[in-house]
């Protein structure tokens, strides 16, 4: 069985592998995501954040990844720490982004995700 830690790792390496759907699958049916950017998860369930969040995110950005530098656990919940790095596709400024993502898991599947993120580095990359 994988620790709360390796599943979260393992969400990480889809992504930065270009995996979406291997992502989208380690997502409980219900998961409840919350972020504290433009991006907003409407409802709950991996079809939701796909929708709300990846697709949106892929076509605003021409490039970007998340690299996780710390995890810290307590039980279910993972906090993991690192950067947000991106190249907008509109403006081509690139955003370096610190952030803090607070992930539950339940039952070996993620079930809540809230994120907190230098938003105005963002910002500042999108402006034209």
């Amino acid at each position: 069985m994988n620790t709360p830690t390796e599943i979260i790792r393992s969400f990480y390496d889809k992504l930065a592998s270009g995996d979406a759907r291997g992502a989208l699958g380690l997502m409980a049916p219900d998961i409840e995501w919350i972020t504290m950017w433009h991006y907003q998860v409407n409802g709950r369930g991996p079809e939701r954040v796909a929708e709300d969040l990846f697709k949106p995110l892929m076509a605003e950005w021409s490039s970007f990844a998340f690299v996780p530098t710390e995890f810290i656990t307590e039980g279910d919940t993972v906090v993991s720490l690192g950067e947000f790095t991106g190249v907008h596709a509109m403006t081509g400024k690139k955003a370096d982004a610190r952030y803090a993502h607070v992930w539950t898991v339940g039952d070996g599947k993620i079930a809540r995700f809230r994120q907190y993120i230098d938003t105005r580095a963002v910002a500042e990359a999108r402006r034209s």
